[in-house]
């Protein structure tokens, strides 16, 4: 019992979902510190502040890692006013909430507008969706406490408990037998899950406070992409057709929103891998 009065706890939100599940589950010399507690909405809904608050004061946790977000974008297009409740009011009460203590929020690489590419932090945001621009509202709360972090991060690959992941998705479409319609000319940095946890629990090591790029050392377009996915499973008999954003005609899409991870790989201790090697390094790993 002594023990466990004395641990210090760390919440994990959207531990229901691909990276927060990486996170509760990870076994780092960091994690071990803290009493992980994962949070799915079933256990704890964010926008339900008084709960949030009720319980924040009865486990008292020394770290929240804010992984829970609307992320969907084509939700969050729809329903703008639920996207902000979760994306941006609910962050800035776990914010304030943590004011003590550390708080590490996940962003994302759509805050650009994605007509430059290699962005570093001091780059100007121009998102182009609702879902970027409640990403970097929240950003711009969690930052003005000067012990806070934001991690922007790239597409993430793993195996999650939702099957949101979009290697998941992509193998769904092709266990369905649907031709995935995917762009030459629309780049990101992919990175494993499980590398985005070690180094997120690094910095949390550290108490690394303030803005940090982290994705894959690799610009992929979204067709390479999923040509590496589809060599890995030869069995589902992958189909893709590959097209250009010049025939697109939806919603905006930023065309390169690959990052430079100069800064936050100076505060890790493994490189950060490039997604086609890292695929060819650990032949086990899911994707």
């Amino acid at each position: 019992m002594e023990m466990e009065k004395t641990s210090k706890r760390a919440w994990i939100t959207g531990a229901g979902g691909l990276i927060g599940h990486y996170l509760a589950e990870a076994k780092t010399a960091e994690a071990g510190q803290f009493d992980i507690i994962p949070l799915t909405r079933p256990m704890l809904n964010l926008t339900d502040f008084a709960a949030v608050e009720k319980r924040f004061r009865a486990e008292q946790p020394a770290l929240i890692i804010h992984c829970a977000a609307m992320s969907k974008s084509l939700a969050c297009q729809t329903n703008p006013a639920l996207a902000k409740k979760i994306n941006v009011e609910a962050t800035a009460q776990l914010a304030g909430l943590a004011a003590e203590v550390g708080f590490i929020f996940f962003s994302t690489d759509l805050a650009f507008d994605g007509r430059k590419g290699d962005y570093i932090e001091t780059d100007a945001v121009n998102p182009l969706s609702v879902y970027g621009e409640t990403k970097v509202q929240a950003e711009q709360i969690v930052l003005t406490n000067p012990r806070h972090t934001v991690v922007r991060t790239s597409l993430n690959s793993g195996v999650s408990p939702n099957g949101a992941a979009y290697n998941e998705q992509f193998q769904t479409a092709w266990k369905a037998e649907r031709t995935l319609d995917l762009f030459v000319d629309e780049f990101r940095c992919p990175l494993p899950a499980s590398v985005t946890a070690r180094a997120v629990w690094e910095l949390a090591g550290q108490a690394r406070a303030g803005l940090y790029h982290l994705a894959g050392s690799e610009r992929l377009s979204r067709a390479t992409i999923g040509e590496l996915a589809a060599a890995r499973h030869p069995e589902l008999k992958p189909r893709i057709r590959t097209c250009s954003l010049r025939e697109y005609q939806g919603a905006p899409r930023p065309p390169d929103t690959s990052m430079d991870c100069s800064k936050i790989q100076k505060a890790l201790s493994f490189p950060l891998p490039g997604l086609t090697q890292y695929l060819r390094d650990h032949p086990d790993e899911p994707f």
